[in-house]
């Protein structure tokens, strides 16, 4: 099976955050439309640059990360249990949300992480867990290239097939790969100036998203999205 999928959250299609995200990146993940002309006074091709990764994987905040499905099991049992998951879960108020660098590259994240949003994450983790297929050895030795892991996170590599969940998980959806020191400020004033109007208000998670990516290094799409279905 060549396709990965990965829940995540993504702001509503035809929203104003999603709709900027899809500019600033040059491809609408949803529509597969991509897009031409400056960013907030920089030129497209520089911004390209910067964006290669987040292009490809779309914009998204990481629930559940990239993953093939284990052999007994299809994108339908994948979507019946993220439509299950859903359908029991409260919205989330994440409050403010503010422009951050992390480890060197950009994101949108929330001003305060709340442990009720850490908490979230890992329960979707746990409920898609049983259709994960197991982590290759080559897909093990990729995440562990850079020698950075801790030991928790090894563990939870080997666990979940990814460091970053439990009490390791930052919500974030990333805007940049990571910036050299001599770019980064003049991205982070580009990114600050054309996201400024649409982070004004707080932000809710009140939906996750199944994404696809159908063969190995080519782009994600969005698919199917599921409204959390428990009362605030």
């Amino acid at each position: 099976m060549a396709e990965r999928y990965a829940v995540y959250y993504a702001p509503p299609a035809t929203g104003p955050l999603w709709e900027r995200a899809a500019i600033w990146l040059g491809r609408d993940a949803a529509t597969g439309e991509t897009f031409d002309g400056p960013v907030a006074g920089m030129d497209r091709d520089r911004l390209l640059n910067f964006t290669g990764s987040p292009n490809r994987y779309g914009f998204h905040a990481t629930l559940r990360a990239p993953m093939r499905l284990r052999e007994e099991a299809d994108q339908e049992d994948l979507t019946e249990k993220v439509a299950t998951f859903a359908q029991v879960k409260s919205p989330l108020d994440m409050g403010p949300m503010e422009i951050r660098s992390i480890d060197g590259f950009l994101a949108i994240v929330p001003a305060v992480q709340e442990e009720r949003l850490t908490r979230f994450a890992q329960e979707c983790v746990e409920a898609l867990e049983e259709l994960r297929a197991p982590l290759s050895e080559r897909d093990r030795a990729r995440r562990t290239a850079n020698g950075k892991l801790s030991a928790r996170q090894h563990e939870l590599l080997d666990r979940y097939g990814y460091p970053y969940v439990a009490e390791e998980f930052r919500f974030h959806m990333t805007l940049t790969d990571r910036l050299d020191p001599q770019a980064a400020p003049e991205i982070r004033t580009a990114a600050e100036t054309w996201f400024a109007p649409v982070l004004e208000e707080k932000m809710v998670l009140d939906s996750i998203s199944i994404f696809v990516e159908p063969e190995p290094g080519h782009a994600f799409r969005r698919g199917a999205d599921f409204a959390l279905g428990g009362e605030a």
